[in-house]
């Protein structure tokens, strides 16, 4: 998976990923060479007491040194750029992938899993790819390198190498074949305390509310836990690694110095040889470590690759035509032919045999008991889930054959749950209407009966709302939304409950003036009380996820048990109150 992002997302970037390839190349040949001139030096110049030698071998070696240190600059920058640019381009496309996602795709990730697989997972994978263009490149190219430096410079202790890489290496991968499991373990358990943490933070006042200070604490403490432990584990792995690597290192350096002093004393190497073949194993070993570096990033780099490659390999259940229909002047006639939706994995259908049509200039209202599938219903008309069988057809099109921007231009949807955006009132609903004046700002929340709170507030249509609303009531919330939808000028209306919150003489100024804004359009509005819809000039009547009775508010009355319920319920509540 690590391989397929790598390959996907770095393409664009082939040229400087040349580049880096090419300075750093170019930097570790000059330290290789570095070694060589040291050797060169100590043998020709002080063994020799050739002042003019060393002062030449000493100038080019400061001229080395300046090429390697500009190249090595150079592609530090350059390998940060390709990084940079990988991790923004793979954030763009988890982004776009997941803003075209359906409700059935969220709920199959969850919110809190897929802000860390946009975010913490492509940070881990951005790191490998910024270390990978300096560690990566370089060591390959230094260790073999090193070997055949070292070779020239003495072959008698090529053997050396031959224990001392193999070793460092086998003890490298035993250690890492124990990370990968921890790493891959890992990152659900770090959206499982981003999960638990966004629900205590959102549901802080239930908490408080009903005392659970203590055990939603220890829920955290649990989960935190578990990844504290995961955690240690892998710490612990890299605290052996790392003593690993420097006992072979120094074992090696001091086998070198060992059996050179020998052949020196023996004189068959020359000093500057042996310490030209030490700084040559020094290099080698540091190229096996900076691949052991590397070896700690990659485990968790690719159980985090898995998980992002997991979302952009997801298709979306709705998706727009190869060839959509284009509808030249929509009206807004919404009609159901034989609806059927099914949750995936669930044994029955939360909809079934749904057929009726909404018309403009009408009034379409939708009861029924909790969970008998309204909201569900209001989703396939907006197009947000796609029906299991049956047609959604807009002005006699089906859905599915039209462009999701056609579909969705066409609707103004007021949510069951009121959700606002960190922002300003007027930024909030020109998610309408982005070109809209403040005039007509005005308009619709005096037709949404929102005006007088909105001119009550410090700054007016310029006070800050908090990230979803937390800083007005419920009602304020539902108020702000319908005028965000009103400003939309849609020709289907979809009210979810939206009058939930508010009074029952708000509600019916409210009713009254939208009356007006909504004369030409389709309306369809689910709810609750039936003093919101007695008026409706049809209503479907939903109980377990089929409609039961279908007709104005007297007929029902008289023909559908289930509505006479309701309605019994109700008044009987409303005497008891």
């Amino acid at each position: 998976m690590l391989r397929q992002l790598l390959r996907r997302f770095l393409r664009p970037q082939a040229r400087l990923l040349a580049l880096v390839v090419a300075l750093q190349l170019v930097a570790t040949l000059a330290s290789l060479y570095l070694p060589s001139l040291n050797a060169d030096i100590i043998d020709q110049g002080i063994a020799l007491g050739d002042t003019p030698r060393i002062l030449e071998l000493g100038a080019i070696m400061l001229a080395i040194t300046g090429v390697q240190i500009v190249c090595s600059v150079a592609a530090n920058y350059a390998g940060a750029r390709v990084a940079m640019s990988f991790g923004r381009d793979l954030r763009a496309a988890v982004f776009h992938r997941v803003g075209e996602f359906s409700a059935r795709e969220l709920s199959r990730f969850g919110a809190p899993s897929l802000i860390t697989r946009t975010t913490n997972d492509v940070q881990q994978v951005q790191t490998v790819v910024m270390m990978g263009c300096t560690m990566l490149v370089l060591s390959p190219i230094m260790c073999v390198g090193g070997i055949v430096m070292a070779l020239r410079e003495d072959g008698s202790l090529a053997w050396l190498l031959a224990i001392a890489v193999p070793l460092l290496a086998g003890a490298v991968v035993a250690i890492m074949s124990r990370m990968v499991p921890q790493f891959r373990r890992m990152q659900p358990l770090i959206d499982t305390v981003n999960r638990v943490l966004r629900e205590q933070i959102t549901g802080v006042r239930v908490i408080r509310a009903f005392v659970r200070e203590r055990a939603e604490a220890a829920r955290f403490e649990h989960a935190n836990g578990d990844l504290t432990e995961t955690a240690l584990r892998i710490g612990r792995l890299q605290a052996l690694m790392f003593p690993t690597v420097m006992f072979v290192f120094n074992a090696s350096s001091v086998a070198v110095l060992w059996f050179g002093a020998h052949q020196i004393a023996d004189g068959t190497l020359a000093i500057g040889s042996m310490t030209a073949f030490l700084a040559y194993l020094v290099q080698i070993l540091m190229a096996v470590m900076m691949v052991t570096f590397m070896a700690v990033m990659l485990p968790r780099a690719a159980a985090c690759s898995e998980r992002i490659v997991e979302v952009l390999d997801t298709e979306p259940s709705v998706r727009a035509p190869d060839q959509p229909v284009t509808l030249v002047e929509p009206t807004g006639v919404v009609e159901l032919r034989d609806v059927e939706y099914r949750y995936p994995g669930a044994e029955l259908p939360v909809l079934r045999g749904i057929s009726f049509v909404a018309r403009p200039g009408q009034v379409t209202a939708i009861i029924g008991s909790t969970g008998s599938g309204k909201t569900t219903l209001l989703d396939l008309i907006a197009r947000l889930i796609d029906p299991t069988r049956g047609e959604v057809r807009l002005d006699g099109v089906d859905a599915r054959m039209l462009a999701l921007d056609a579909v969705w231009s066409c609707i103004g949807l007021v949510p069951q749950r009121a959700f606002l955006f960190s922002g300003t009132v007027a930024s909030n609903l020109r998610y309408g209407d982005p070109a809209a004046t403040d005039e007509q700002l005005w308009a619709a929340l005096a037709a949404a009966q929102a005006r007088d709170f909105v001119e009550a507030m410090p700054r007016r249509l310029d006070t800050p709302i908090g990230q979803g609303g937390t800083n007005v009531s419920g009602g304020q919330r539902q108020r702000l939304s319908i005028a965000r939808a009103l400003l939309r000028r849609p020709r289907v209306f979809l009210f979810d409950d939206a009058f939930s919150a508010l009074d029952v003489a708000t509600e019916a100024r409210l009713r009254a003036a939208l009356a007006e804004r909504t004369r030409a359009a389709t309306v369809i509005v689910v709810a609750q009380r039936v003093s919101s819809i007695v008026d409706a000039d049809q209503i479907l009547v939903l109980d377990d996820g089929e409609i039961v009775g279908q007709g104005k508010h007297g007929e029902l009355l008289a023909s559908c048990p289930t509505y006479a319920e309701i309605v019994a319920s109700q008044r009987d509540a409303a005497v008891a109150a």
